[in-house]
């Protein structure tokens, strides 16, 4: 069962150049984010032509989250439990039926700039809460899988500067305190138990050549479960399509699990 995530920075934008990925890579199962579209105007049919069941948690013009899905899906639930009053479609969860059966977690955690102040309380008040739903989702004991763009850059190995980033909320010590505590329930960092080299990267600023000079940083993770673990058999992340046309500023990240 193959696994993706993809911050597509919006599914008007990226029309051409998302159908153009999955036809490339073929995943089985890919979370999406900000897709930047509510439910009803999300293209739907376009990718259930591709052979793909769509599951949306909308959100008009900003955020937004998706599960594709060639398997059968269970028990799709939308928003993570928590704060009633939180508006912003963050996150989706289902279960994908294989030869195993997976619960994915689709997240698009907030950025929290700047910070300090309302926007960084907001990030690690929502980190907290998904610190709560991995826990109650670890008590399972079966194979879950938590994926997307966490808005955090885990390491300084996790960017081309981090010098750079030492006062934004991505890299401040709060929230990698915050990611810390997620891998420490257990979880494994799949691309980094993989390759645990300098220089991966998910993500290149649009600004400033960031492409071209290889200025990059890792935010887009997949942390899975004990159980998922053990069916882990490979990851990667498909960097080339950062120089495909109208790419988005992230890349897709996947893995492959025995399932």
């Amino acid at each position: 069962m193959k696994i993706a995530s993809f911050n597509i920075n919006g599914i008007k934008a990226r029309i051409e150049a998302l159908p153009r990925w999955l036809e490339a890579a073929r995943p089985d199962v890919v979370c999406l984010q900000e897709i930047k579209s509510q439910d009803e105007s999300f293209p739907r049919e376009l990718f259930e032509d591709m052979g793909y069941r769509v599951e949306t948690h909308g959100q008009k013009s900003f955020n937004g989250v998706a599960i594709l899905s060639k398997l059968p899906l269970e028990d799709v639930t939308r928003g993570l439990p928590g704060d009633e009053g939180d508006e912003q479609a963050r996150w989706i969860e289902a279960t994908v039926i294989g030869a195993r059966a997976v619960r994915v977690c689709g997240l698009y955690l907030p950025n929290g700039n700047p910070a300090p102040g309302p926007k960084f309380d907001y990030k690690l008040s929502w980190m907290a809460r998904m610190e709560a739903r991995v826990k109650a989702l670890l008590s399972t004991e079966e194979p879950v899988i938590f994926l997307g763009d966490y808005n955090v850059i885990p390491q300084p190995q996790d960017a081309a500067k981090p010098e750079a980033w030492v006062e934004d909320a991505l890299f401040r010590p709060e929230s990698r305190a915050a990611f810390r505590r997620l891998v420490n329930l257990g979880l494994t960092d799949a691309i980094r138990t993989l390759d645990p080299r300098p220089g991966i990267y998910t993500f290149w600023d649009y600004q400033a050549n960031s492409w071209e000079r290889g200025n990059g940083i890792r935010i887009d993770h997949l942390l899975l479960s004990p159980q998922a673990a053990d069916l882990l058999e490979e990851a990667g992340i498909d960097k080339d399509t950062r120089a495909g046309d109208k790419p988005s500023d992230h890349v897709p990240v996947w893995v492959d699990l025995a399932a």
